[in-house]
């Protein structure tokens, strides 16, 4: 009994032995995240990461930032990768339709695949879905965005120009535009204003004048008269000066010119939106005071374009587990509120918005970007949640900048853009 009882002994000992010598050889998992940032965000990201890793010692995760100056570049590095059958193992995306099909299906590997449904929108889950049928769950808000004006507020104090919206909660394109060029000359502030070149910024403004975007049988159109109102409006912004032509001039560094020159003082009205808070925070620090104000007004109301980035996996990542895993720490309240915080983002997890959140920086500023969603049109929704969302937005930003450049006549650039997205909508078809 005594050699037999050894036996076993020694038996589960050796057993024991082989567990943990088996443990100690397999290689720890490192996931990678090809990211970008509009701000602080990345900071967030990587504080969030390092809660995870203390919770799951084996698995580290690493941001691949590889910035986000060209969209298409950007979002043709992953699908490179996704074709060459190693894409990263989770992506920041805005893009998604271009993915569709290689993502990652949580729905099998969360531990609670019903958290998902309740806390997210309904309409950015089927985003990423490939059709009715599809019950995926692909990803998740990072943050929800609107495009919204931010004024320097010091220099209207110094000009003794009044703030339009602070006594008029429907202020018009034209009399932010005479606000902001009566207080530049006064301050001797090089540009009035400055409109990022992105054509997703450009839906508000033209559905604000008057735009429809979809005719009678639900078809992408361009030339109504609230896109003309809207488009020489912001043409003669930089043939009359008040905008530096820098700006549409580039169209990949646009947005950060813009940015920088607000940071530097040397713009009034900076036209951009809610994933801008943190960097422009970052940057004025106490340089001067300055705020978010409601989207102008106009024949179509006053309307901003919403948006946001999504975090999803991939499916050719070879830790299919630890990506789930991951991805639900990641949406817990308590991880994603503390990120959205830190973000300065307004948040895309629907008990998160509803709860509200405690924002420790920015909160004012903050608080007037999110009484801008509920005005949002819902042409502006049909646009952005639209699987042609970018075949929509590409073509905006690039025929304005020609007309801007003088390269195009405005009737010339409104036929190219319609003709642009057409052609690529009938290639989709056909592909």
């Amino acid at each position: 009994m005594h050699r037999r009882l050894l036996f076993v002994v020694l038996a589960t000992l050796l057993a024991s032995l082989l567990a943990v010598s088996a443990a100690a050889a397999q290689d720890p998992i490192t996931l990678r995240i090809t990211w970008y940032n509009d701000g602080t965000e990345g900071e967030a990201l990587r504080a969030a990461l390092d809660g995870f890793e203390a919770a799951n010692p084996g698995i580290t995760v690493s941001i691949e930032d590889i910035g986000y100056a060209d969209p298409n570049i950007y979002h043709s590095t992953i699908q490179s990768q996704v074709e060459a059958g190693s894409p990263p193992d989770l992506a920041r995306v805005n893009n998604v339709s271009l993915f569709i099909g290689n993502y990652l299906d949580l729905s099998t590997l969360s531990a609670n695949p019903e958290y998902w449904l309740e806390s997210f929108s309904p309409s950015v889950l089927d985003s990423l879905r490939s059709g009715p049928e599809d019950s995926g769950v692909y990803g998740f808000p990072l943050q929800f965005t609107i495009t919204a004006p931010f004024i320097n507020r010091t220099l209207f104090e110094q000009a003794q120009v009044a703030v339009p919206s602070d006594s008029n909660d429907a202020v018009t394109w034209d009399e932010w535009t005479a606000a902001a060029q009566q207080v530049a000359e006064a301050t001797g502030t090089p540009w009035a204003i400055a409109y990022e070149p992105r054509g997703q910024r450009f839906w508000g403004f033209s559905i604000s004048e008057g735009g429809q975007w979809f005719n009678e049988e639900g078809n992408f159109t361009v030339d109504t008269p609230g896109f003309r109102t809207a488009a020489e409006k912001l043409v003669s912004w930089t043939q009359n000066g008040l905008s530096d032509p820098q700006i549409w001039a580039n169209l990949a560094d646009g947005p950060r010119i813009a940015r920088e020159q607000f940071i530097a003082g040397q713009v009034v009205f900076l036209y951009s939106g809610s994933f801008a808070v943190g960097g422009l925070a970052a940057g004025i620090g106490e340089t001067f005071d300055w705020s978010a104000v409601p989207n102008p007004s106009g024949p179509g109301g006053s309307t901003g374009s919403p948006g946001g980035s999504l975090l999803v996996g991939f499916q050719g990542t070879q830790h299919p587990e630890a990506v789930a895993a991951l991805m639900d720490y990641l949406v817990q309240e308590d991880v994603l509120g503390q990120f959205s915080i830190a973000s300065s983002f307004l948040p895309g997890h629907l008990g998160l918005a509803e709860a509200g959140l405690d924002y420790t920086a920015n909160a004012e500023i903050l608080q007037a970007l999110s009484a801008e969603i509920p005005k949002i049109n819902e042409q502006a929704y049909k646009l952005q949640y639209s699987q042609f969302a970018f075949t929509y937005n590409r073509p905006i930003d690039g025929r304005l900048a020609q007309v801007i450049a003088g390269e195009l006549s405005l009737d010339d650039a409104i036929a190219a853009i319609q003709k642009d997205v057409d052609d690529a909508i009938a290639n989709v078809n056909a592909g």
